[in-house]
């Protein structure tokens, strides 16, 4: 971490500074007592975002910021239209996000899904997270007047629509997640 800024202004010093794309992604956050939770495994909003940050010349303008929910599977596609790249044969799970970089402050529908285990699924728009567990429950909360999910709006009336609406992004085919393979014992 120390030395991104010196990498920076390296390049911004340097000959191809006008040429050269940067994206900076971390490591998704974790719990530290929130909601009696003290992992990094969960469907909230802080376990679920990262950090990402994308100065490309011909495409952003600097200290601009977008508040439009994008997947790091939205990474490869965008690189791709960036460098103007013939994308592969098949379907990518994830979508270019160059418009947001040239418009950050545009009305967009898109959404972020996160999965944690078997039929678990979050999907964060631009302002709200709903979350269906295999077991059925769900939750739904709203970032503007609630950014730390404290309230689960899930059962209110008023909010049927808004919950209908995310759920129709939660993935139809789940899969057990891969194991590990398992390695013999030579001792």
């Amino acid at each position: 971490d120390d030395m991104v800024g010196e990498l920076l202004t390296a390049l911004d010093n340097g000959p191809l500074a006008g040429n050269t794309m940067v994206i900076l992604w971390g490591d998704h956050g974790y719990h530290l007592g929130e909601k009696q939770h003290w992992e990094k495994f969960a469907l909230w909003e802080n376990t679920t975002r990262v950090p990402l940050m994308v100065v490309a010349p011909q495409h952003t303008n600097p200290k601009t910021t977008c508040d439009t929910p994008v997947s790091l599977l939205d990474l490869y596609p965008t690189l791709i239209d960036l460098c103007d790249l013939e994308p592969p044969p098949q379907k990518l799970e994830g979508n270019s996000f160059v418009d947001l970089l040239k418009n950050p402050g545009m009305k967009s529908k898109r959404v972020a899904i996160t999965t944690q285990g078997m039929n678990n699924h979050s999907v964060r728009s631009r302002q709200h997270r709903y979350i269906q567990y295999a077991d059925g429950t769900e939750e739904l909360y709203d970032h503007k007047n609630d950014p730390h999910e404290w309230t689960n709006l899930a059962s209110e009336k008023e909010h049927t629509k808004t919950k209908k609406r995310l759920a129709k992004f939660i993935p139809t085919i789940n899969k057990e997640p891969l194991l590990p393979p398992k390695t013999s014992d030579t001792n």
